[in-house]
This record gives structure tokens, sequence and C-alpha cells, in this order.
């Protein structure tokens, strides 16, 4: 088997390829906590807008068809900047976002901890680092 850059071997459970095996164990637990009545709503992957996409001014117009007399989209300056949570699911009616981290160090995680100050920014939603 092929390692990954911090060791970490993708795991296949109930059909669900997972990054490492710690993501995989995490969401044998959540299914069991689901299962018990514990927490509800358990989604996997979930994708946040965090920065939307970035044009440029265009006094163009659509000229036929659905869109018509709407003005077109200018050019994308910037792609949006999305956070992708590993796990999400209702506990007690609120809403918690979390995300499995293995290493702690690097670049990677430098954007993690930017994305993750976002989340609150933008949600007000505190991502729990498992």
């Amino acid at each position: 088997m092929r390692y990954q850059k911090y060791r970490n071997r993708k795991t296949v459970v109930d059909g669900i390829v997972f990054d490492s095996a710690k993501e995989a164990i995490r969401y044998q637990e959540l299914k069991m906590l689901q299962k018990a009545g514990v927490i509800q709503n358990l989604r996997l992957q979930v994708p946040y807008e965090i920065i939307p996409e970035q044009r440029e001014a265009s006094d163009e117009v659509y000229s036929k068809g659905p869109k018509k007399g709407q003005p077109k989209p200018g050019k994308i300056l910037e792609r949006k900047v999305e956070y992708i949570a590993d796990f999400v699911y209702t506990e007690n009616g609120q809403t918690v976002v979390e995300d499995v981290k293995g290493y702690r160090d690097g670049g990677s995680y430098k954007v993690f901890v930017l994305k993750r100050k976002l989340m609150l920014q933008v949600y007000g939603i505190s991502v729990k680092e498992i």
C-alpha cells in the first residue's frame, strides 16, 4: 500500500473512502452515537463557502434566452474559498462541525486554522478538532 504525505492510509468503511484510519474510526463512533439517539442528521464532507468568488464589473446584458435583460457576470478574478467539514451533525439542537486532524504542523494545518477562524466569523460555528 502506498503511503500519503503524513503516513495516513486511505480506509474504507461502509463503502466510504476516508483519508485516514482515524477519520474512519471517528465515523464509526458517530454512527453508533446516532443509532443510540445521542446525535442526529450525521453528514459527511459538508462544504461551507467562506469567501465567495470575486468577479470584475461588467456592463454587458443578456440579449436573449431566459436571462434576457439581466446583467452578465464579469470574468472571475478569484475563485471561492470553501471549508469542507469532515462531519456535521446535530446534538442537543445545536449543529456540530468536526474536523479530524492527525498531524498538526506545516502549511496545511495553518490553512485549516485560517478556515476554522473564518467559519466562526462567517457562520458563528466553532469547528471541533478531533
